[in-house]
C-alpha cells in the first residue's frame, strides 16, 4: 500500500488509517480480526477516540497482547484544559500506552468551540502540556467544517487535520464542506492530511436504517466500482491518508482499491464528480 509523508511530522503513513469507530460496538475476537486485517494490508496508522463505544478498550487489549504496532491518533472533545487534561489520562490508561503519537481537538466544527477550546484553559492548552510532558508528539484537529479548520490551522500550528473530502461534496460545494482553502493552508502550513467519509454517498433516506444496515450513520456505497471511483477520487487530492469507513465488512473492497490506487487526472476526476451529483451532500456539521 502507498505510503505518504504526514507533513512536518515525517511520519510514513499508508494512504487508508485504521478508523477506530468502527469497533464501537463490536466483539474483542472481531475487533482482533480487525486489526490483524489491518497489520497484514500495511495500514500503518490507528485513530481512535473515547466517544467511540468500546473502541479504546479493545484497542487497548490488543497493544496489551501484542505491542503497540501501528502510529496511534487519539482524541478528546472536551473543551476545557482540566476535562482535556483527565480524557488524556483515561485513553493513555485505557489504551495501554505511555505515549501518543498524535493527539487531536475533536470535532470542532464551529468557531464558538474553536474559540473555547483554544481559548484561556481550553483544551489546548492541556494539549500543549501533554506534548512538553512526552504524552504527545503531535498535535491535530479534526472537524466537519473545513472553514473553521482553516482558520485553526492560521492560528496555532496543527501537525495534522481531519475533515470529510469526498466527490459528492465536490459536486455540491457550499459554505460549510469547501475544503480547497483548507488544502492550500495544509500545504503551506506542512500539516498532515487525514480525510474522512471518503466512500459516503448520503445520507440515510430513512434515518432509522443508521447503523443498522451498514455500521454507518450515513449510507455508504457497497459496491467495487464506486467504491473504487469514490476513494481514488479521494486520494488523487493533495491529501495524506484516508480513515476507512466504520463498516469494517466493506474493509476489504476498500482496501483493494487503495492496493491498486492510480491517481485520476482533471478529467477522470470531473467525470467522476458529474456522476455523484445526483446524491445529497451530508448535512452537518456533525461529530464523528
Amino acid at each position: 500500500m502507498e505510503k505518504r509523508r504526514l507533513g512536518r511530522t515525517g511520519h510514513m503513513t499508508s494512504v487508508l488509517t485504521f478508523g477506530g469507530f468502527a469497533l464501537h460496538r463490536i466483539s474483542q475476537k472481531e475487533a482482533d480480526a480487525t486489526l490483524e486485517i489491518a497489520l497484514e494490508s500495511g495500514i500503518t496508522n490507528i485513530d481512535v477516540a473515547p466517544g467511540y463505544g468500546e473502541a479504546e478498550k479493545h484497542i487497548g487489549s490488543w497493544f496489551k497482547r501484542h505491542g503497540k504496532k501501528f502510529f496511534l491518533g487519539c482524541k478528546t472533545a472536551e473543551r476545557g484544559k482540566e476535562a482535556a487534561w483527565e480524557s488524556i489520562k483515561r485513553s493513555l490508561d485505557t489504551l495501554n500506552v505511555d505515549h501518543f503519537d498524535l493527539f487531536q481537538m475533536h470535532g470542532v466544527s464551529d468557531i464558538g468551540t474553536l474559540d473555547k477550546a483554544m481559548g484561556l484553559c481550553g483544551a489546548l492548552e492541556a494539549i500543549v502540556e501533554a506534548r512538553e510532558q512526552g504524552l504527545v508528539r503531535f498535535i491535530g484537529i479534526t472537524g466537519h467544517n473545513p472553514p473553521v479548520q482553516n482558520i485553526a490551522l492560521q492560528r496555532f500550528d496543527f501537525d495534522t487535520v481531519m475533515f470529510p473530502l469526498n466527490r459528492v461534496h465536490a459536486a455540491h460545494f457550499n459554505e460549510w464542506n469547501d475544503w480547497r482553502p483548507l488544502l492550500k493552508t495544509a500545504r503551506q502550513k506542512d500539516a498532515g492530511v487525514f480525510t474522512i467519509k471518503s466512500v459516503a454517498k448520503q445520507a440515510w433516506a430513512d434515518q432509522s436504517l443508521a447503523f443498522k444496515k451498514t455500521n454507518t450513520w450515513y449510507e455508504p456505497f457497497t459496491d467495487n466500482e464506486e467504491i473504487e471511483k469514490s476513494l481514488w477520487y479521494t486520494l488523487s487530492q493533495d491529501v495524506t491518508s484516508a480513515p476507512l469507513t466504520s463498516e469494517w465488512k466493506l474493509w476489504p473492497m476498500i482496501i483493494d482499491a487503495a492496493n491498486r490506487f492510480k491517481p485520476l487526472d482533471k478529467k477522470q476526476q470531473d467525470e467522476y464528480i458529474a456522476q455523484a451529483a445526483r446524491y445529497e451532500p451530508l448535512v452537518g456539521p456533525v461529530m464523528d
